[in-house]
């Protein structure tokens, strides 16, 4: 059935008139696979519905934090009781310090906490703390893993096995990365030479313990433990970020899955229920050194705004209900990934397509084999991932568009859910060649 998308065309061509590119992330832009994306009018559960009425399973999940599903009860209930209390006050409330106990209890080398309204704000802080509590300037950055758009991380790789970065958007002076270290993912040897090249100046290594932001690609084994171990031994801080991974790939996030403790964390995502939330946390000693503690400053108006509270205590006092939660999702996530994985061998695909998985974090890459970083991942067959992506999305299964984004899968996804994608995307990858 060819599906109608004539609303969703409209509602486009209106928005380019007010809006840059026609959406407010570029990343909600179909460039990299063809055609306009949907206006969505509504989602409950594992659907989301656009304004054609067409409905689809939904794997891009907010692009994580809809770990529940869309709409959940319970989270709806409490958001819509703040509401009636009022949005924001520039005061002080209980919710916070409710959100702030269950994030800290979860997360084990985890002391204070200080919320913000994003991810990219939350790598921010975490930066610029680090740098304060060290006395020291540069920081060592992964080619491909993404911590938002904040200048100094916003960088791409110049010449050399250890290179400084160099501004990778116009606006982005080249002396605001001047002190970032870009370092191929996975390859600890190249921090150990890092260390070796600038000693004392690295004040932290910040990381996406799994990367989601060029696919799904797991830490090879050993590699984050050797983060933990060159940062102890030259004087600087570990920072996860752990925007994507915390609270989604296990209850704490990533470094309760490895078992590494980094020095500083950042959330968000999964830990506002879809609310703009964000969060910087670690030790006291290093946390102490912000404002008003501390001389490192850093604030935010509506920082820990008392819905985005109410709507990360429902999702994650939700969770913690359901002891039988992650298992159950390692379960749905696995019989996605195993049904994935069929589908490439009984297709064209069979030697040029592969699945990689952690926890509820799934992707499809055009490539022979598994990408372990960003050049091994952006050697995929784009326009592959672009076809399949296009016979997906008229199938009824809603994907990130790119090649280079996680699916997720949420709790609300049935096993019909899953057997659905499953023929869609047998037909899709037997169509597409």
């Amino acid at each position: 059935m060819t599906r109608s998308h004539s609303q969703s065309e409209a509602a486009f061509a209106r928005a380019c008139d007010s809006l840059v590119g026609g959406v407010n992330s570029p990343v909600r832009a179909y460039s990299a696979v063809g055609g306009n994306a949907p206006f969505v009018s509504r989602a409950s559960g594992s659907t989301i519905t656009d304004v054609d009425g067409n409905d689809y399973i939904d794997y891009v999940a907010s692009y994580g934090p809809a770990i529940l599903g869309h709409a959940h009860p319970a989270v709806v209930k409490a958001v819509q009781a703040s509401a009636m209390t009022g949005t924001s006050f520039g005061a002080s409330t209980v919710g916070e310090i409710e959100l702030a106990e269950r994030v800290l209890a979860a997360v084990p080398a985890a002391e204070k906490i200080r919320f913000t309204n994003s991810g990219t704000e939350a790598v921010m802080t975490a930066v610029r703390l680090a740098r304060g509590a060290t006395g020291r300037d540069k920081i060592v950055k992964f080619i491909g893993c993404y911590h938002g758009h904040s200048d100094a991380l916003l960088v791409s790789a110049g010449s050399g096995a250890t290179t400084l970065g160099v501004p990778s958007s116009p606006g982005v002076p080249a002396g605001a990365t001047n002190d970032t270290i870009l370092l191929d993912y996975n390859d600890a040897a190249a921090v150990e030479a890092a260390f070796a090249e600038f000693p004392d100046q690295i004040a932290a290594v910040i990381v996406e313990p799994v990367a989601g932001n060029m696919g799904v690609i797991p830490p090879a084994s050993q590699f984050l433990q050797s983060l933990r171990d060159l940062t102890s031994a030259h004087g600087a801080l570990l920072i996860f970020d752990e925007v994507m991974t915390g609270f989604r790939v296990a209850w704490g996030g990533a470094q309760v899955l490895y078992g590494i403790e980094p020095d500083l964390s950042t959330f968000g995502k999964v830990i506002g229920g879809g609310m703009p939330v964000g969060a910087v946390v670690g030790r006291r000693t290093i946390m102490d050194h912000l404002a008003p503690v501390g001389s490192v400053y850093q604030a935010g108006t509506l920082s820990g705004n008392p819905a985005a509270m109410a709507c990360g205590i429902a999702t994650m006092d939700a969770i913690a209900a359901d002891a039988n939660f992650y298992a159950a999702l390692e379960a749905k996530s696995a019989a996605l990934e195993a049904g994935l994985a069929a589908a490439i061998a009984d297709s064209p695909f069979a030697n040029r397509a592969c699945t990689q998985r952690v926890g509820s974090m799934v992707c499809l890459f055009f490539s022979p084999a598994p990408p372990t970083n960003y050049a091994s991942a952006t050697a995929c067959d784009t326009d592959a991932f672009g076809r399949y992506f296009q016979a997906m999305f008229e199938a009824g299964i809603f994907l990130p568009p790119s090649q280079f984004e996680a699916c997720f899968v949420s709790a609300a996804h049935s096993d019909a859910d899953i057997q659905a994608t499953l023929a869609a995307a047998h037909a899709a990858l037997n169509a597409i060649e």
